[in-house]
């Protein structure tokens, strides 16, 4: 058990801390957070800081509306743009009901019983996120305009590239807060930009997110900008994604060394599960109407395939070495709830797995110039959000992980 008399506290008064942020997001990945007094985190490991969770969409109605938050104490993460002075220090939170149980609609809750699951089997899933982001200048009023910052591309550098100042204050914040990136770039589209950081747990890795956007957006806006995570912010650009890298470890040995060689029959029915399983879990990946602007167009995929390096495809494997090699799943966009994304892709694989599902052919094509010959026997993605809400609904994959009652309110809610 947590000593909260211990570490956290001690650096919380020796870094000067007086607030509090207590994080989490609702059930649509839309970050949330409570400010308390130092002096009152004591209590909040204790018992918890109450909210009305009727006011947060998807959660409660207001017959059963109090909720607690009870903070993690391994996500304790000073936030470097509050400096000086009466600092603030954020923690992401467990939700638990009056009683003190888990409340079975936190989106952490779920992806943390997911990740047991994978444990209870005997692997270990690290996960690293690849996001792409817009930044658009602002008006007078300090309103986004939808100009882009610059007319540069992929890789360029200044002058075209006007962002590279913003990303390397990013980069040097991100490691403030205990993230650390490992690589960051203009990408195709005019304003657009990546930042790649280190993989980590699956737990982790989704709280590393939503401090990512949080940071891009803090960063940009000490920057005059506007920054944007809509999967397509502009309709004849590139749309952005969120790729998420995955890789698999049992008893310390990386299973994805070899894919597809023959070698890895565990990676190989892991992977074939993510690739049966996304077009049920799409509404999670891709989540608002604009993700389905983007699927299919420039690299963004289309269909369910795979191969080694091609981009073209829902899953490629990337050229490494040692404990690189992963699978990348590049559907996903960052719209998303990373930790229901996060659990429904593992609890995916893993269901390849116990199941020993063969992996297909690679599919070493072009897909974006592939023609009806090799598309033709495919399966495709989702077309529209509504689609994908309606394969959702009738998951069983979906239902096994998030629970009957949830799905329904989820789909219910992207229903309206």
């Amino acid at each position: 058990m947590f000593d909260i008399s211990g570490d956290v506290l001690a650096q919380a008064l020796e870094n000067d801390v007086k607030f509090i942020r207590l994080t989490f997001c609702d059930l649509f990945g839309v970050p949330k957070n409570i400010a308390i007094m130092a002096g009152e985190l004591e209590n909040a490991f204790r018992c918890g800081v109450s909210f009305d969770a009727h006011a947060i969409r998807g959660f409660r109605d207001t017959a059963r509306s109090d909720l607690l938050l009870l903070p993690d104490p391994s996500t304790f993460s000073l936030l470097p743009w509050r400096p000086g002075s009466g600092r603030v220090a954020r923690f992401y939170c467990d939700i638990k009901n009056p009683d003190g149980s888990p409340y079975a609609h936190d989106s952490r809750a779920i992806l943390k019983k997911a990740a047991a699951r994978c444990e209870e089997l005997g692997y270990v899933c690290k996960i690293g996120a690849e996001c792409e982001f817009y930044l658009f200048k602002t008006d007078e009023h300090g309103e986004p305009t939808g100009t882009p910052l610059d007319k540069g591309g992929y890789l360029d550098i200044a002058p075209p590239d006007k962002g590279e100042d913003v990303r390397r204050e990013i980069c040097l914040t991100l490691e403030e807060t205990g993230i650390y990136p490992e690589a960051s770039h203009h990408e195709q589209g005019p304003g657009q930009n990546e930042i790649d950081f280190r993989f980590d747990t699956a737990l982790a890795s989704a709280d590393n997110f939503q401090t990512f956007k949080s940071t891009v957006a803090a960063v940009a806006a000490r920057h005059g900008l506007c920054a944007s995570f809509s999967p397509k912010p502009l309709p004849d650009a590139e749309g952005s994604g969120l790729h998420i890298n995955i890789s698999l470890s049992r008893e310390g040995r990386n299973v994805f060394l070899h894919t597809g060689e023959g070698h890895c029959p565990e990676a190989e029915s892991f992977i074939a599960g993510v690739l049966a399983a996304v077009p049920q879990i799409t509404a999670f990946l891709n989540p608002v109407e604009s993700s389905y602007e983007r699927l299919g167009a420039f690299q963004a995929p289309k269909y369910v395939s795979w191969s080694h390096q091609n981009r073209s495809q829902l899953i490629r494997i990337p050229a490494a070495t040692g404990e690189k090699v992963r699978m990348e799943l590049r559907s996903p966009d960052p719209a998303c709830n990373p930790y229901l994304a996060f659990a429904l892709i593992i609890s995916a694989g893993l269901r390849g797995l116990e199941n020993r599902l063969p992996l297909p052919p690679p599919l070493d094509v072009d897909m974006q110039t592939a023609n009806e010959g090799v598309t033709g026997t495919l399966t495709r993605l989702p077309a529209t959000l509504a689609e994908a809400v309606a394969l959702a609904a009738g998951s069983e994959l979906v239902k096994d992980v998030l629970g009957d009652e949830l799905l329904g309110k989820w789909v219910a809610e992207k229903n309206r």
